[in-house]
């Protein structure tokens, strides 16, 4: 059997900046083919994509998709044979009082943090099926357990994924199919951007690590989880510097 053959496949979501991006780089540099989503930036995921597959010699394929669209996820998946690992971190944050807030904003959040998981995974299951195997990891929050003012929705959508993966975890155990999420604490990417470099420092001196995360080390834990023994399956798993561990 040819290295090709041999080769997994990873989709990961959300992947033309900070965690997905990080996740991209380092499951192609451990050999991993993948497929990668944006909701917009679709012309740094192709810049990304040609990247990959000059040096690490992966198959890497680039998709313009929406994660809380039905419609776009199913175009994602028509024709795709094998998917090994999911990596659902396609996500939006949403900064404001709850009484402010518009129905059309409170849906877009739900559907792109927790509708697009459903979407994602009622797709792949199926393939997963046909090896009895596969790993599907969460991109989640501390938020989703410890509930953040002024992100309301934000909370509430991760409070969904959580459950979401550990009710998952349990359909799938008997089929040979690891869920689990990962929790993050304060991550140097944009969605940290509405906070100014005061309250980003207040976040800091609250964190005993006494620093941000950085993408690549979720993008570690990630790696982590798609490798990790068939028995670990339905966690939460909190990375954030012992913030709200």
């Amino acid at each position: 059997m040819s290295m090709e053959q041999n080769r997994k496949t990873a989709l990961i979501t959300g992947a033309s900046s900070g965690i997905g991006r990080a996740t991209a780089e380092l499951f192609a540099q451990e050999g991993f083919d993948l497929i990668l989503t944006c909701r917009r930036s679709i012309g740094e995921l192709e810049a990304l994509a040609d990247c990959l597959r000059s040096a690490r010699g992966i198959s890497c394929r680039a998709v313009q998709a929406d994660m809380g669209s039905e419609q776009d996820v199913a175009k994602l998946f028509l024709g795709l044979r094998d998917i090994d690992v999911l990596v659902n971190n396609a996500g939006m944050a949403h900064f404001g009082l709850l009484s402010d807030m518009t129905a059309a904003q409170w849906h877009r959040i739900l559907a792109v943090n927790l509708d697009s998981c459903f979407y994602t995974c009622r797709a792949a299951i199926p393939l997963m099926l046909r090896r009895h195997q596969g790993r599907i990891i969460n991109i989640s929050s501390v938020w989703g357990s410890q509930g953040a003012s002024m992100e309301v929705a934000y909370s509430a959508s991760k409070g969904g994924m959580n459950a979401f993966t550990k009710a998952l975890a349990k359909e799938l155990a008997p089929s040979n199919i690891q869920v689990n999420a990962i929790a993050c604490g304060v991550i140097d990417t944009a969605m940290n951007s509405p906070l100014s470099p005061e309250e980003l420092e207040a976040l800091r001196e609250e964190i005993p690590a006494d620093r941000l995360g950085s993408p690549r080390e979720v993008a570690e834990l990630a790696l982590g989880l798609a490798t990790a023994p068939s028995y670990l399956t339905g966690q939460i798993i909190t990375i954030d510097g012992g913030w709200y561990t």
